[in-house]
């Protein structure tokens, strides 16, 4: 009889695993966890050390260059950023501030120091001539009224690069060679190599040669390279990239006695404490330089007919425009939430989807868009609804304000018609139903409690929604430009303008641009806006109580 040994009993895991493998223990799944973090901790490391590294090599690039510009308060306080972000991020812990410093960042670059530059330019003469130093100001009073010397000697002409700046090498009649720079003065080179008369080669720049030369003959004619230090020295200019000549202006410099002389004419121009040179005459010489002014510009909005009156009918107009705005998109929005809130109406949604179809359109292609179609010539309005009539939309004073407020009712409603959806949604059927009960009519149960309660949620929206329209710069310089242009004043204003778009128009349009006045007008838009805020939200406090 055979018999055979009894099979070897197997392990419980063995049992499991046929193969014999044994699986992973609580310690080696405990070590792989550990292995995938660190490298992904490592990844982090790395990118974390990129973006650091950038931006400190950005600090320490700008805080260099301000410190260059002697403004050592701005560079130190481009340091310390440096220095409190790299602390912040490489330091362990301190999770809220890492996640929290980039929001206040943006928030002080943006919108602190926004303000702050602001309120400083208001109480200058920032503008149009008034752009820079005293310094920049006498090097282009310099530079713009310069005429040849007629027994100019000739120099010998190369033209250099060094780090995209062109300088000008040239050669004098004694066989001596110069550099110099629009900055840098005319200062003697040595290690200058000179074949022909001409220089080919000088340390740490690089001569263009005769292509190169042509493709920049724009720049290399409009460069001047003062002589020496002393302003009323000259400078030399080229007109052919061979030659150069000394030029002086007809305007000498004393610094001494901070003036400005014509040698044609022996008039005197001295700074008067106004930013700029002036004759006894009051005739200046242009440009000036940016001075303080302290509450001149406040003053002349204030004092001065031909800015105060534009001023004063451009702030009712903002007013006006603001409040009609609210009420009339709040009104119609309102009564569309109504009408579409009503259970009985059938294809309530479609309905919903069609009223909001202006706001989904970005507000300065609707503002084009209807721009031309209340074109007088040959606008869809006019053409068509009004059967070719030549009516002036946008071309009257009346109709323009007219046209903006039906426009902005256009892009305005379905917003509100939105927001009084839902706050009709949120109103329990049961008080009404109560009102009515009680014998109260539909309209006087609308009026007696929902409206209140629809007032106290809806009531911080049409604040904001009057500060935006207060602000609605695109709407009224896309549809109208602001106009029609008020000839008579002294400003760039036109009938629609509002604050704001009177702002931008002083600041950026056309050829005499003042920031310090618009500036000064940005700030009473603050002002204004802040107040009627504050007031606005205090009487608000009386809806909370129906709560």
């Amino acid at each position: 009889m055979t018999t055979t040994s009894p099979a070897p009993e197997k392990s419980p895991a063995a049992a499991e695993h046929p193969r014999g493998r044994r699986p992973p223990g609580r310690r080696h799944r405990q070590a792989e966890r550990l292995a995938e973090a660190a490298s992904v901790g490592w990844k982090l490391l790395v990118v974390k050390i990129l973006i650091l590294g950038v931006l400190n090599a950005v600090a320490v690039y700008a805080a260099l260059v301000l410190f260059a510009s002697d403004q050592p308060l701005v560079g130190g306080v481009v340091v310390v950023a440096g220095i409190l972000i790299s602390w912040i991020y490489f330091r362990r812990g301190g999770l809220p501030a890492k996640y929290l410093l980039p929001g206040v960042a943006f928030l002080l670059i943006f919108q602190i120091f926004m303000v702050l530059y602001s309120g400083y330019v208001a109480f200058t003469n920032y503008g149009t001539g008034h752009n820079s130093d005293k310094d920049d100001a006498v090097h282009a009073i310099m530079l713009q009224n310069q005429e040849r010397v007629p027994d100019s000697p000739t120099y010998s002409l190369a033209v250099a690069e060094r780090f995209g700046e062109l300088s000008f090498v040239v050669t004098d009649p004694a066989g001596d060679v110069f550099i110099g720079s629009a900055e840098q003065p005319l200062e003697q080179v040595d290690g200058a190599v000179v074949d022909a008369g001409r220089v080919v080669d000088v340390p740490g720049h690089d001569v263009l040669d005769f292509a190169e030369v042509l493709q920049r003959q724009g720049e290399i004619t409009q460069l001047a390279v003062p002589f020496s230090e002393d302003p009323n020295a000259g400078m030399l200019r080229t007109q052919d990239a061979q030659s150069a000549y000394l030029y002086t202006s007809r305007y000498v410099y004393d610094a001494e006695a901070d003036t400005m002389t014509n040698s044609d004419t022996g008039t005197v121009y001295a700074d008067t404490g106004e930013g700029a040179f002036s004759s006894p005459q009051g005739e200046e010489l242009m440009p000036g330089w940016r001075i303080h002014v302290g509450l001149d510009n406040f003053v002349r909005a204030a004092t001065e007919p031909t800015i105060r009156g534009p001023l004063l009918s451009v702030t009712i107009w903002t007013f006006a425009f603001a409040f009609l705005s609210v009420a009339t998109t709040f009104v119609l929005g309102l009564f569309l939430a109504i009408v579409f809130n009503d259970a009985r109406m059938r294809s309530r949604k479609y309905y919903r989807l069609i009223m909001i179809l202006p706001y989904a359109f970005p507000g300065f292609l609707s503002a084009l868009v209807w721009a031309g179609m209340l074109n007088q010539e040959f606008g869809f309005v006019n053409n068509v609804i009004f059967g070719g009539a030549q009516i002036p939309w946008l071309t009257d004073a009346l109709l323009a304000k007219v046209s903006i407020l039906l426009v902005n009712l256009w892009l305005g409603f379905p917003y509100m018609f939105l927001v009084c959806t839902g706050a009709l949604q949120a109103i329990p059927d049961e008080l009404t139903e109560a009102a009515q009960m009680d014998g109260a009519r539909p309209f006087q149960a609308f009026r007696m409690i929902k409206l209140p309660l629809l007032l106290v949620s809806l009531a911080p929206l049409l604040i904001s929604a009057f500060a935006f329209n207060f602000n609605n710069l695109t709407l009224v310089y896309m549809l109208t430009g602001g106009g029609p242009r008020d000839l008579d004043a002294g400003i760039n204003v036109g009938a629609t303008d509002i604050l704001i778009t009177l702002v931008y128009k002083v600041a950026f349009v056309g050829a005499d641009r003042d920031y310090g006045l618009a500036s000064a007008f940005a700030i009473i838009i603050f002002l204004l806006v802040g107040t009627v805020s504050v007031i606005a939200f205090r009487q608000t406090k009386s809806l909370e109580e129906l709560n």
